[in-house]
Protein backbone atom coordinates (compact mmCIF):
# COMPACT_ATOMS: atom_id res chain seq x y z
CA UNK A 1 0.00 0.00 0.00
CA UNK A 2 1.49 3.33 -0.96
CA UNK A 3 1.80 6.11 1.55
CA UNK A 4 -0.41 8.42 -0.53
CA UNK A 5 -3.21 5.87 -0.55
CA UNK A 6 -2.96 5.36 3.24
CA UNK A 7 -3.02 9.11 3.78
CA UNK A 8 -6.15 9.43 1.60
CA UNK A 9 -7.85 6.67 3.60
CA UNK A 10 -7.07 8.44 6.87
CA UNK A 11 -8.53 11.68 5.59
CA UNK A 12 -11.67 9.96 4.34
CA UNK A 13 -12.30 8.21 7.65
CA UNK A 14 -11.48 11.24 9.73
CA UNK A 15 -8.64 9.64 11.64
CA UNK A 16 -5.85 11.87 12.73
CA UNK A 17 -2.26 10.80 12.92
CA UNK A 18 -1.29 13.65 15.27
CA UNK A 19 -3.88 12.93 17.99
CA UNK A 20 -1.42 11.26 20.34
CA UNK A 21 1.14 14.08 20.42
CA UNK A 22 -1.63 16.57 21.24
CA UNK A 23 -2.95 14.35 24.01
CA UNK A 24 0.56 13.97 25.35
CA UNK A 25 1.03 17.74 25.23
CA UNK A 26 -2.20 18.26 27.19
CA UNK A 27 -1.03 15.71 29.73
CA UNK A 28 2.32 17.50 30.11
CA UNK A 29 0.57 20.86 30.48
CA UNK A 30 -1.75 19.45 33.15
CA UNK A 31 1.22 18.07 35.07
CA UNK A 32 3.05 21.39 34.87
CA UNK A 33 0.00 23.32 36.11
CA UNK A 34 -0.52 20.78 38.90
CA UNK A 35 3.11 21.06 39.97
CA UNK A 36 3.21 24.87 40.27
CA UNK A 37 1.55 25.00 43.70
CA UNK A 38 3.70 22.33 45.37
CA UNK A 39 6.85 23.77 43.79
CA UNK A 40 5.96 27.20 45.17
CA UNK A 41 5.41 25.72 48.62
CA UNK A 42 8.74 23.91 48.36
CA UNK A 43 10.45 27.17 47.37
CA UNK A 44 8.95 28.93 50.40
CA UNK A 45 10.11 26.14 52.71
CA UNK A 46 13.55 26.25 51.12
CA UNK A 47 13.67 30.02 51.61
CA UNK A 48 12.72 29.58 55.27
CA UNK A 49 15.47 26.99 55.73
CA UNK A 50 18.05 29.06 53.84
CA UNK A 51 17.34 32.17 55.95
CA UNK A 52 16.04 30.95 59.33
CA UNK A 53 16.49 34.45 60.80
CA UNK A 54 13.46 35.51 58.71
CA UNK A 55 11.21 33.14 60.67
CA UNK A 56 10.92 35.11 63.85
CA UNK A 57 8.66 32.46 65.32
CA UNK A 58 11.93 30.74 66.19
CA UNK A 59 13.18 33.72 68.22
CA UNK A 60 10.36 36.23 68.92
CA UNK A 61 12.34 38.38 71.34
CA UNK A 62 10.34 41.57 71.83
CA UNK A 63 8.46 41.27 68.55
CA UNK A 64 4.82 42.25 68.18
CA UNK A 65 2.04 40.32 66.45
CA UNK A 66 2.44 42.00 63.06
CA UNK A 67 6.15 41.33 62.98
CA UNK A 68 5.47 37.66 63.64
CA UNK A 69 2.53 37.55 61.24
CA UNK A 70 4.28 39.08 58.22
CA UNK A 71 6.86 36.47 57.28
CA UNK A 72 7.54 36.32 53.51
CA UNK A 73 8.52 32.60 53.40
CA UNK A 74 5.29 31.71 55.16
CA UNK A 75 3.34 33.80 52.63
CA UNK A 76 5.01 31.96 49.76
CA UNK A 77 3.99 28.60 51.25
CA UNK A 78 0.44 29.89 51.87
CA UNK A 79 0.06 31.22 48.32
CA UNK A 80 1.37 27.96 46.88
CA UNK A 81 -1.24 26.07 48.88
CA UNK A 82 -4.03 28.44 47.84
CA UNK A 83 -2.97 28.19 44.21
CA UNK A 84 -3.10 24.39 44.38
CA UNK A 85 -6.48 24.30 46.10
CA UNK A 86 -8.32 27.18 44.38
CA UNK A 87 -6.72 27.96 41.01
CA UNK A 88 -5.51 24.58 39.71
CA UNK A 89 -8.83 22.64 39.58
CA UNK A 90 -10.56 25.12 37.21
CA UNK A 91 -7.41 25.35 35.09
CA UNK A 92 -7.28 21.57 34.70
CA UNK A 93 -10.97 21.53 33.73
CA UNK A 94 -10.26 24.22 31.14
CA UNK A 95 -7.33 22.25 29.74
CA UNK A 96 -9.46 19.13 29.37
CA UNK A 97 -12.42 21.06 27.94
CA UNK A 98 -10.42 22.89 25.29
CA UNK A 99 -8.13 19.93 24.58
Amino acid sequence: MSADYAHDLQQQHGTRTDARPRAATRHVRARIVSALGPLTMLAGAGWALAQPERITLLHPFGQGFWWLFSEPPLYVVLFGLLFRLIVVPPLLEDLEEHG
